[in-house]
């Protein structure tokens, strides 16, 4: 069955081929876990998909965490996005685990600049 595309092209669902990786997908947004398919190899285009998107999600959480640091401004950056964060890490987690490449807004951008 081939790759299907969205109404609104931002998400892509899986062929049956990469199904099976999707266990190793979801773990791709786990923070550290991230570079997990880095350092196993992986070449996959649907695992590294999401380990680029994991990579670029857990730099968003160590920015709000740094940023977490300055008084009253800060904790409100941290508290927000800590929620907004998490909220988009989930959809992302679900959206692996059904197959799907959804690309997060925004920060899909930052994986084609850092060019991981």
């Amino acid at each position: 069955m081939p790759a299907r595309k969205n109404k609104s092209n931002e998400s892509r669902v899986a062929s049956e081929g990469t199904k099976k990786n999707r266990p190793l997908a979801v773990v791709c947004y786990f923070w550290i876990f991230a570079f997990v398919p880095f350092i196993l190899g992986k070449k996959d285009p649907f695992i590294l998909f999401h380990a680029k998107q994991g990579v670029v999600l857990a730099l968003a959480w160590f920015l709000v965490w740094v940023i977490g640091i300055i008084p009253i401004l800060g904790w409100f950056v941290f508290f927000f996005g800590g929620i907004i964060l998490l909220v988009v890490n989930l959809m992302a987690i679900i959206k692996a685990w059904h197959g799907e490449e959804w690309k997060i807004p925004y920060l899909h951008d930052y994986v084609k600049v850092l060019n991981l």
